[in-house]
């Protein structure tokens, strides 16, 4: 098994479990086999780790120590890289499926 089908294979284990169900890539002209299968699964996956970063932040921000010597800008570096992320991935879903769709 070379390395791109055992990527293809991952991804697609990955998104058809409890945390993307039935979930299928638009296809993109010009654009199809295993590039579009990890590009498309990627993008959700990439979702799914901005949402564990925003929760893994408001978690921080949860227990962290909240005196003048405690790190406060912490939590906040990973609620807002989580946010990106889901920005990001969400912003290029929306793109792909516009090209895919016209």
């Amino acid at each position: 098994m070379n390395t791109m089908s055992a990527t293809v294979e991952f991804f697609t284990l990955a998104a058809d479990g409890p945390l993307i169900p039935s979930s299928t890539p638009t296809k993109i002209p010009n654009l199809d086999g295993p590039v579009s299968k990890i590009f498309g699964y990627g993008l959700w996956l990439l979702i799914l780790a901005g949402v564990g970063g925003t929760g893994f932040g408001v978690y921080k921000l949860a227990v962290s120590d909240k005196s003048r010597s405690g790190g406060g800008a912490e939590p906040f570096k990973w609620m807002g890289g989580g946010v990106a992320a889901i920005l990001l991935a969400g912003s290029l879903i929306t793109i792909l499926n516009g090209i895919a769709g016209g």
